[in-house]
């Protein structure tokens, strides 16, 4: 864990889909994320809350009860903090335009970085047909993607036994079904026309969970990813440059140093 004296400054990071209340929330990795980073600005790009799962059954363990107050430590400390709602934290939407304790709640927003590139705020589910007309159909799904989540972590125990690094199950297995890439890309090109017709460079996202930081049809498409599987999000320099940074592969690293100090025979 980083020191707050060794955080790295940065003018901005955007981060979406946590899904805070679920057992598929990579809450330890992102909490050390956030420990080596101080933002002057923050914009949480939805399902950062899974009000979904929360509402079946509560679940709310100490690490992301830390993850919350470090987020409210930070706006405490002078943090500009956006919250940009998703379909699990929808509840949220009806207070946007509202401001909460120095969080900020908009439906959309426009963030001007430091070179002057205008991006598009948004989670992004509004151009998931299946999401917002076929409800039921959405909740099956949702169902689905927490039984590969289940048996990611199992996998994942069996790989950082055997010293391998992170592999996501889930994302391999969306990466294999035709119909998913299709819908990946078709999402994609929707938002990046989406931009186009607000006049903007970019537009930041998430809901999907696959990061991604491309040029489409002359728009910068970035998607922060989640913390559920990648583990990712962007961050943007004090000259303006953004960055997508996935924080297991850090973690994987760490972890092999610690595992080969404690498997080094003693002197």
């Amino acid at each position: 864990m980083a020191a707050a004296s060794d955080s790295k400054k940065i003018r901005t990071l955007f981060v979406s889909d946590t899904h805070l209340g679920t057992k598929g929330c990579q809450a330890a990795l992102f909490l050390d994320f956030l420990n080596h980073y101080e933002p002057e600005t923050i914009y949480l790009v939805g399902d950062i809350i899974d009000g979904w799962r929360l509402k079946q059954s509560w679940y709310w363990p100490q690490q992301h009860n830390d993850v919350a107050q470090k987020l409210l430590r930070k706006v405490r400390k002078g943090t500009r903090l956006v919250y940009v709602p998703g379909n699990h934290d929808e509840f949220l939407r009806d207070y946007s335009g509202s401001s909460f304790g120095g969080i900020e709640i908009h439906e959309e927003a426009i963030h001007t970085a430091a070179d002057g590139r205008r991006y598009l705020i948004l989670h992004g589910d509004k151009f998931d047909t299946v999401v917002r007309n076929v409800r039921w159909l959405a909740l099956l799904g949702d169902w689905a993607y927490d039984f590969a989540i289940y048996l990611n972590g199992h996998i994942s125990r069996v790989r950082r036994y055997f010293g391998l690094p992170y592999w996501s199950f889930s994302a391999w297995s969306k990466q294999k079904v035709k119909s998913a890439v299709n819908f990946v890309s078709a999402f994609e090109k929707a938002v990046a026309h989406d931009a186009r017709r607000h006049d903007v460079d970019g537009v930041i996202c998430g809901h999907i969970h696959k990061p991604a930081m491309e040029m489409i049809e002359g728009v910068q498409y970035i998607n922060c990813g989640d913390w559920v599987e990648s583990c990712s999000a962007v961050i943007e320099h004090a000259d303006g440059r953004l960055e997508l940074i996935q924080w297991t592969d850090t973690a994987t690293m760490e972890e092999r140093a610690i595992a080969r100090t404690r498997l080094r025979p003693a002197a």
